[in-house]
Order: C-alpha cells, then sequence, then structure tokens
C-alpha cells in the first residue's frame, strides 16, 4: 500500500517517523510532504524519511492567502502521481488531499483552538486526539490515552542518548536548564506572544546564576553574545536526549512542555494561550503535577528557581511521570494498526473498526 504523510513542522516529523520506518519494514511504500524548514528537513534527513517539499513556511498573517493555491496544487499533481491508499496529517492539506485522490485522510490532533478541525472536519474520514481534548468532532472522532508525543517518547520507543552530556559539554552531575524561545510566526500562532525581549534576558540572567542554561530560540531574536548562556547548537534530533537529562526546562512554546513531561523533566510553560481556555493536554499535565502553566512572569521566575533547589524534584518527578505513562498508548501502534485497517477496507472503514484495531 502507499502511505501519505503530511509533516508541516518539526514536531510532525517526530509524531510519524516511527510509523514510517515501521510501514516501509513491513513493505509499504511511504511518501512524506513537508514544507521548506531548515528544522523540519533536517530531522527528515536524519531520519531516511523519504520526502518532497510542497511550500515553503510564510510568517505574514495575509501570507496563507496567496500561498495556499500554489501549494495544494502542487500538492494535488504529486498526490495523484503517488496514488495513496492513505493520508495522515493535521488538517486542511491532508483533508484536501485525500478529497482530490480519493483516499481516506486521518487527522491526529491535539490543539482545541486551531482552526484545522474546523476546515477538515467534512472531509476526513477519523479525527483521533487525546483523551484531553476538550471538543468534539462528530462519530469519527476517537480518543487514544496520550498526546501525540506519545508516538515517540512512549517508554517503549525512546532510548536517551548516554553520551548526550559529553555532546552537551556538561559533567555527569552537572545541574542545566533549557529555556525554548517560540517565534510565534506559525499561522495558528496570530495573536498570541510569549516572553518580551526584555523578560527573556531576565529570564536567562536570573537561571544562569544558579545552573547552566542551553537556549533553543526557535526564532533567533535574543543576541545571547553578553549573556552566561549557551545556545543548543547540536543537531535537532538531539533535543530530546538532552531533555531528558536536564533539571528544568522553561518555555513559552508549546511541544516541549508536553515532551518534557513525558520524559520527567520539570517544565515550566508560560505564554497567551494560558488561562481558563487553554488547551487539555496542558491542563491534565498540571493536574499530574507534570507541569506549571503560569501567566504571570514572576511566577515563573520564583518556580523556577524553587525547582533548581529543591534535590527531591528528579526523583519526584520521575515517580509521578513513570505512574502516568504506564497507562499509555503506544501512538505509534496504533497509526500503524490505523493505517492498515484503512487501507484493507478504504470503502467500509469506520471510526468503530480504528478504536477495535487499538484494543
Amino acid at each position: 500500500m502507499n502511505c501519505l504523510f503530511f509533516t508541516n513542522t518539526p514536531a510532525h516529523v517526530h509524531l510519524y517517523k516511527h510509523t514510517i520506518a515501521r510501514l516501509e519494514e513491513l513493505g509499504h511504500d511511504v511518501l512524506v510532504f513537508a514544507r521548506s524548514d531548515e528544522c523540519t528537513e533536517a530531522l527528515l534527513r536524519a531520519h531516511g524519511l523519504p520526502y518532497v517539499i510542497y511550500g515553503g513556511r510564510g510568517e505574514a498573517k495575509h501570507s496563507l492567502l496567496w500561498e495556499l493555491p500554489v501549494q495544494l496544487g502542487r500538492i494535488v499533481r504529486r498526490a495523484r502521481e503517488f496514488s495513496p491508499d492513505v493520508i495522515f496529517g493535521i488538517g486542511p492539506y491532508a483533508a484536501y488531499t485525500g478529497l482530490v485522490t480519493r483516499s481516506p485522510a486521518i487527522a491526529v490532533l491535539d490543539s482545541e483552538p486551531s482552526l484545522d478541525h474546523v476546515v477538515a472536519r467534512p472531509f476526513v474520514r477519523a479525527f483521533l486526539t487525546p483523551e484531553a481534548f476538550q471538543k468534539e468532532l462528530g462519530e469519527n472522532h476517537y480518543r487514544f490515552h496520550g498526546f501525540k508525543e506519545s508516538a515517540y517518547l512512549h517508554p517503549d520507543i525512546f532510548e536517551a542518548d548516554p553520551d548526550i552530556r559529553d555532546a552537551l559539554g556538561v559533567d555527569p552531575d552537572e545541574s542545566f536548564a533549557i529555556v525554548r524561545l517560540n517565534s510565534f510566526n506559525g499561522h495558528h500562532d496570530v495573536g498570541r506572544k510569549g516572553f518580551s525581549l526584555e523578560q527573556r534576558r531576565r529570564l536567562l540572567e536570573a537561571l544562569a546564576s544558579e545552573t547552566t542554561v542551553f537556549v533553543s530560540d526557535e526564532g533567533s531574536d535574543l543576541d545571547l553574545g553578553n549573556l552566561d548562556v549557551r545556545p543548543f547548537d547540536l543537531h535537532p534530533a538531539k533535543l530530546h536526549d538532552a531533555l531528558s537529562e536536564a533539571d528544568l526546562l522553561v518555555a513559552d512554546t508549546q511541544t516541549m512542555v508536553t515532551e518534557a513531561a513525558l520524559l520527567g523533566t520539570p517544565a515550566i510553560r508560560s505564554n497567551s494561550f494560558v488561562g481558563e481556555s487553554d488547551m487539555g493536554n496542558f491542563l491534565e499535565l498540571e493536574d499530574e503535577g507534570l507541569i506549571y502553566n503560569l501567566s504571570s512572569f514572576d511566577a515563573v521566575l520564583e518556580r523556577s528557581r524553587t525547582l533548581l533547589a529543591d534535590e527531591s524534584v528528579p526523583q519526584r518527578w520521575e515517580r509521578r511521570r513513570d505512574e502516568y505513562v504506564s497507562e499509555m498508548v503506544n501512538l505509534t501502534d496504533l497509526l500503524c494498526a490505523v493505517a492498515l485497517t484503512f487501507t484493507e477496507s478504504t470503502s467500509g472503514t469506520t471510526l468503530g473498526d480504528v478504536a477495535e484495531v487499538s484494543g
């Protein structure tokens, strides 16, 4: 069978990389459609995934309006050549491709504020979301226990690089924190914000007085030259290895916070998504004592210092993580089962078949 995957961001590469590898091992043909993005392409190459670029990543609010027709034209031409039996993606691109190729499109979602599920809903064969997802998407909506990150950070899948500390240049017992800064240039980030440039500087100065600090700055907006911090300059495929060893993550982004939680690393998340209408996955992880969602910058500084000073934190977080992930779905297993189920009977496969496959 032919399986088509859309990877519009680095997180999508991680989501599907093990599923793609497993399907290829089973003898199926796989193709990845990707946006032209340095980090995304670096990950695709690192994992040896077969991909083609369908377009760039516009940063202006209106860019999607003029990019979309051109990108869809490229997608449709290449998709018809590939003739997929099943398509995996996040929303509109996968849904439209499924419509024109008459192939079942499966959307894996976790963000309630995104409009992807609204646009894609009439054309998607099934939605797969975490149980914590707070919206109902109709009769073809299936929930699994876990997160999108369960596809690559499930204990049965993820194995940290034992040499990551050497690669980072930190001692075996040296404490370190990772700060992840969002560029907020995606279409789903319109109207959202994280740390200001001044807050970023204050945060890094405060953390550097307590521990070694590595900075992963998606937009490269902050000059680190006069700060006592280090850029995270390893290959992006090594970021999860580093995160698993870190004593703390502070971020104004989203995905890495969930990743930290599943790796047992304390995480502080602060951006304008935080609040009463926050996404279900972050609310659940906070309820489990794995992350903090803080809207106050002063609270971020205070909580960071508290976590770094408490020697009992690593063991407590490891225990909480182990308890939480013990019942978590191996999403790669589920995605492979879904692919095989839908391609065996594309005309009659329903949500009930997906649920049955998941066990």
